[in-house]
């Protein structure tokens, strides 16, 4: 975990969009707060392997889906 990960790029806001999710929803099938899911979403939390492989399962896509890093470390 992490605060203001800048190596860390995430697609969960589109994905969670296209899910038909709230940040409310997607939080509780995810058994994480709401702010966790802001927190991941805005770049400022880095989540736990077990809380992105929750995630990915919930929005039925891979982890790499989601959360990649960039080309140039």
């Amino acid at each position: 975990m992490g605060k203001n990960h800048q190596k860390l790029l995430n697609n969960l806001e589109e994905r969670r969009k296209s899910a038909g999710f709230t940040q409310e929803e997607l939080s509780i099938k995810a058994e994480v707060s709401r702010k966790s899911i802001n927190a991941i979403e805005n770049g400022v939390y880095v989540p736990s392997t077990v809380l992105a492989l929750k995630i990915s399962k919930t929005l039925n896509c891979t982890v790499e889906e989601l959360f990649q890093l960039p080309s140039k470390l």
